[in-house]
């Protein structure tokens, strides 16, 4: 039994507080804090018709350190839950230190005024978490995150070593709507536009934008084009398998969304440094993900599936020479919506991000200091995501990718 506070109330936030409240054997005492308190109040709404559980809800500028040493207070909360914006990482983590308190979020920490992804922020505070006997668990979602815990199962149960990997995020879902993003509009155009790299023979490979694809047949989804990005998690599953050759990042995209964005590019609106607008200076990404569709307000429009995994090859624990394995979760935006009010690209980061919490106020996870996915056992978070509605499936594959 144990009380969270949980920063946020986006898509994610809604999934993984709704999965918080099923779980009240777990969480027994739920608070949900945001910027705009309306939000909260409108997932606690829900909360409370769909599971019968009260949460609590608070206004609070997440970047304001002493407002939340002062609301974790107030709360006393066994963990801070981040599920706000990346570029809050860093004060949350600050404000959990002052309270003593741990910590967990789903995306690592980027600056304001460059698209930058890197872990070397958060790990800068390893030491101070752990001499203060806290543990901070980061990115605690699907990519990253499951994605991370399943190439561990992976190295655990099939292969003695990962020579190569390569991390497949498909989105089959179709919303209906001309250009919208399926997560945060701002963060997902920051990694969209951001140069691709990927990690070969031990140094970062860095290639433009969007420019490296490969057709990749979907199950549940079909054939869609894949692009070559790059996404947190390729850092840290280098930086703790230090045997892989390769390791890259593949996400789809159709058509339609490519064409928008590259017009929006185009004319300046994915910019991210400010711009003078009638005597006041702007983002112009900002403004783009004010006047685009809410994430959050997707889920009763989005129908199809998601299809999200890992493929690694190497060589097996059998001894039977190299192999590789496929594992990977097939998510239903219907079935996502039916039992949250959510579409499954939220569903997919909230859960683990429940099921992250869950490990760490129960101590199956239990370890002072910054860590990350890979650095934990995967088989317990492995059983509550078969448990919790993210079932998974591994099957051998007869040769490695050819892409």
């Amino acid at each position: 039994m144990s009380t969270v506070l949980v920063i946020g109330a986006g898509g994610v936030s809604s999934v993984c507080v709704h999965k918080m409240a099923f779980n009240a054997d777990i969480f027994s005492s739920i608070h949900l804090a945001s910027r705009t308190k309306s939000k909260c109040d409108a997932i606690a709404s829900s909360v409370k018709e769909r599971a019968g559980v009260d949460v609590a809800t608070y206004e609070i500028d997440a970047e304001e350190v002493p407002a939340m040493v002062k609301l974790i207070g107030k709360v006393q909360p066994s963990l801070v839950v981040n599920l706000a914006l990346p570029y809050q990482d860093l004060p949350i983590m600050d404000a959990c230190l002052e309270a003593g308190v741990d910590y967990l979020d789903t995306a690592n920490y980027e600056p304001k005024d460059e698209a930058k992804f890197e872990y070397k922020w958060q790990w800068a505070y390893h030491d101070r978490f752990k001499q203060a006997g806290l543990m901070a668990l980061l990115g605690s979602g699907f990519d990253p995150g499951v994605t991370s815990v399943f190439t561990m199962w992976l190295k655990k149960h099939k292969l003695k070593a990962i020579r190569t990997l390569d991390i497949l995020d498909c989105n089959g879902g179709d919303h209906g709507q001309a250009f919208a993003t399926n997560f945060n509009p701002e963060i997902n155009i920051r990694e969209v536009t951001a140069p691709a790299r990927h990690w070969e023979n031990g140094e970062w490979v860095e290639t433009p934008a969007m420019q490296v694809s490969t057709e990749y047949d979907f199950e549940a989804v079909g054939p869609k084009n894949a692009y070559l990005m790059y996404h947190e998690e390729l850092e840290s599953l280098a930086k703790f398998n230090p045997e892989i050759e390769r390791a890259r990042f593949w996400m789809t995209f159709g058509d339609e969304y490519i064409k928008h964005l590259t017009v929006l590019q185009n004319v300046g609106m994915t910019r991210i440094d400010p711009v003078k607008y009638q005597g006041k200076d702007i983002i112009p990404l900002q403004f783009l993900a004010a006047v685009l569709p809410k994430p959050e307000t997707l889920g009763e429009t989005t129908k199809g599936n998601t299809n999200i995994g890992v493929i690694a090859t190497g060589e097996a624990l059998d001894g039977s020479g190299e192999k590789t394995f496929y594992i990977n979760n097939i998510c239903s935006h219907e079935a996502a919506f039916e039992e949250t009010g959510n579409q499954a690209v939220s569903y997919t980061t909230g859960v683990p991000a429940m099921i992250g919490s869950a490990m760490m106020v129960q101590g199956i996870w239990d370890q002072d200091g910054v860590v990350n996915m890979e650095e934990m056992d995967p088989d317990p978070f492995m059983e509550m995501l078969n448990a919790h509605g993210l079932p998974w499936q591994v099957k051998e594959l007869d040769r490695p990718v050819g892409f």
